[in-house]
């Protein structure tokens, strides 16, 4: 009798998974959604051994697709990094170039401006924006 076939579509054309050893490893694995660090650790695991195989079948590579989805979209969830603002981001770029409150001048004009900004008294204008974004090489959205 003729092994079951499972066809799916990959980046590289159509892919045929043989189906009965799908099921196999599926039903070894049992992969569910993710809940908690310890099953996200387990499922890692598990991906690594398939992932460090020479030559996967299929069916593996598929398993390991599945895998990857269930581990993406559980720390996504859990370690997910919120978005800095335009402060925060200011001060980061700041601090790696060794920057100072007074290197910035020339960017917003007085002391007392680059002050209020940095102390969040003071809004970045779009001029603001525009400058910090050339002077640090960054996307002007960092600001806004």
């Amino acid at each position: 009798m003729k092994a079951s076939r499972l066809v799916m579509a990959g980046k590289s054309g159509r892919k045929t998974v043989n189906h009965r050893e799908y099921r196999v490893l599926v039903g070894k694995t049992v992969p569910r959604v993710i809940r908690d660090e310890s099953e996200n650790e387990h499922y890692t695991r598990l991906l690594e051994s398939l992932d460090s195989k020479p030559n996967p079948t299929r069916a593996e590579k598929e398993l390991a697709e599945l895998l990857t989805v269930l581990i993406e979209s559980f720390e996504e969830q859990h370690y997910a990094l919120k978005r800095a603002t335009p402060i925060e981001s200011l001060t980061e770029l700041m601090r790696a170039s060794a920057l100072k409150q007074k290197d910035l001048v020339d960017i917003f004009g007085t002391p007392s401006i680059v002050s209020e900004v940095l102390k969040g008294k003071r809004n970045l204008t779009v001029e603001h924006i525009r400058r910090l974004s050339e002077r640090f090489h960054v996307t002007p959205e960092l600001f806004i």
